[in-house]
């Protein structure tokens, strides 16, 4: 993956499907509400939209490039030959989606042995693209974004996000108000894609939050790095588990040791 062509055409192929499952899932979502289900907790929601979202990406990309890897967060799990692995989460914010809160989004990662090469995500309410390729900047509907240069942690507007799940959601719980006192606000999107996007092109100054998977954050992530921001994944202990910190690089340590000593007080 050195080819810059080849992540273009990579980026290509992702911005159509992300485009085409997003504006489905849209357009169909009325249909699609008396199929509301459960997944991990009763609080964790799925519709036939997610499905139907992910089998169009799967499809699109088996259709192009049969020999890659994806894996989904509803489900497909297909290996691969090529070295490059799509991450696919077809509605980041279901519970949005559900409630008609104009805050979800497709994301789609492509990645490589080695990083993440490619990265979209896209909110179909409000028509804005999120693309970045690795070495390549980021970009909102084309227009280069940048992380802000906020440095005081006391003056910095915060993402996070919590788990349906009781147990993470009663730590994240302890986390928050720890680190509320310590902030100038909080913002809570809904979608951890959507979040890292935020921070990317500075309609926030940071973000953290634990219980992600990659097909969560890989797209947003690569958005942040090549926004000028830094991402950095905590390690799990034996009382918490991963936490994923996202900001400015100036920011970026007072925030993971704010997390962190809050995680402490936890004990």
């Amino acid at each position: 993956m050195n080819s810059a062509v080849n992540r273009d055409r990579l980026l290509e192929l992702a911005v159509a499907l992300a485009r085409v499952a997003g504006d489905t899932a849209r357009d169909t979502r009325s249909e699609v509400l008396t199929s509301i289900e459960t997944k991990s907790s009763p609080t964790d929601l799925v519709t036939k939209a997610d499905a139907a979202a992910e089998q169009i990406i799967v499809d699109g990309i088996r259709s192009e490039r049969p020999h890659d890897a994806i894996v989904g967060e509803e489900g497909t799990n297909r290996g691969g030959t090529t070295g490059i692995t799509w991450h696919v989460d077809p509605i980041d914010g279901t519970t949005n989606f559900v409630y008609d809160i104009p805050a979800w989004s497709v994301s789609i990662a492509v990645a490589s042995a080695d990083h993440t090469e490619v990265g979209v995500v896209y909110n179909p309410v409000n028509n804005e693209l999120y693309t970045a390729i690795r070495g390549g900047g980021a970009f909102l509907n084309g227009r280069r974004v940048e992380v802000n240069d906020q440095a005081d942690l006391a003056l910095s507007l915060i993402g996070t996000g919590f788990s349906p799940h009781s147990g993470v959601r009663r730590v994240q719980a302890g986390v928050a108000t720890s680190v509320l006192p310590r902030i100038r606000d909080y913002r809570r999107f809904g979608s951890a894609a959507l979040d890292l996007c935020a921070v990317a092109c500075g309609r926030i100054d940071g973000f953290y939050e634990t219980g992600l998977n990659i097909w969560d954050y890989a797209a947003g992530k690569l958005m942040v790095e090549e926004a000028g921001g830094t991402c950095r994944l905590l390690p799990p202990n034996d009382h918490h588990g991963a936490w994923l910190v996202a900001a400015p690089p100036q920011l970026v340590d007072p925030l993971q040791d704010l997390v962190e000593k809050a995680l402490g007080e936890l004990g």
